[in-house]
């Protein structure tokens, strides 16, 4: 019965060690992305700017799959 028990707090600890490292790929993934698009625009989300050479164009949903399990993004058009 102990056996047991230790084999399924194992396996809960490690579901909640999967649950972080998923989400801190999506965050550090939407930062990235975020950053690269205001490099492109020449200017931050909502920012007016003359530099400005695009603009953005909403977001697309897109499921990634990782070895932590599968990430939804939203990638910037």
């Amino acid at each position: 019965m102990t056996d047991e028990r230790m084999a399924r707090l194992e396996l809960v600890e490690q579901q909640a060690d999967g649950d972080l490292v998923r989400e801190m790929l999506a965050f550090a993934a939407d930062r990235i992305m975020e950053a690269e698009v205001e490099v492109r625009t020449g200017a931050a989300k909502g920012a007016r700017s003359p530099l400005r050479e695009v603009q953005r164009n909403g977001y697309r949903d897109r499921d990634w799959d990782t070895r932590a399990g599968r990430i939804a993004l939203e990638i910037p058009r």
